[in-house]
């Protein structure tokens, strides 16, 4: 692998891990086909911009903030320490000949830490939906195909 696609690669990891969806703007609505995972799951911001129309109680708003918190707490954390894994896997692959084993174990290291992000992200999706009643969960998949 060239240094050249070894970069594009890193770049088009760090933009796939990018910052949580929970501390993003408005979701935009995953295929049924196309992401079998994520349209099993819902986006905070989808329940909060239709919170009456679910009738969520003042428990369940209660417990999909406190994941919130929880999850918020730990982004910034991981954030940084994905930052400088990845700049760190940047300057070895600058080097005029690159230690493959330096920069292979750098990039393990890299996507260990994007492991950490999508779990952490995947684990406040499960338990905000874990705090939703099957109805509800059927009125956002309606919601979700319906579109903005």
């Amino acid at each position: 692998m060239t240094r050249r696609t070894l970069r594009n690669l890193l770049a088009t990891l760090a933009l796939a891990v990018g910052p949580p969806a929970a501390a993003e703007g408005p979701p935009t609505p995953p295929a049924q086909a196309a992401d079998p995972i994520g349209s099993k799951l819902f986006p905070p911001e989808l329940i909060m911009a239709h919170q009456a129309e679910l009738g969520l109680e003042d428990r369940q708003r209660e417990a999909i903030l406190k994941e919130l918190e929880r999850a918020q707490a730990q982004f910034p954390r991981l954030q940084w320490q994905l930052q400088a894994a990845s700049q760190q896997l940047s300057r070895l692959l600058d080097a005029p000949q690159v230690d493959e084993a330096k920069a292979l174990a750098q990039a393990a290291e890299v996507m260990k830490l994007e492991t950490e992000v999508k779990r952490a992200h995947l684990t406040l999706l499960i338990r905000i939906r874990n705090t939703l009643s099957d109805t509800q969960r059927s009125k956002l998949q309606a919601l979700r195909r319906a579109g903005p």
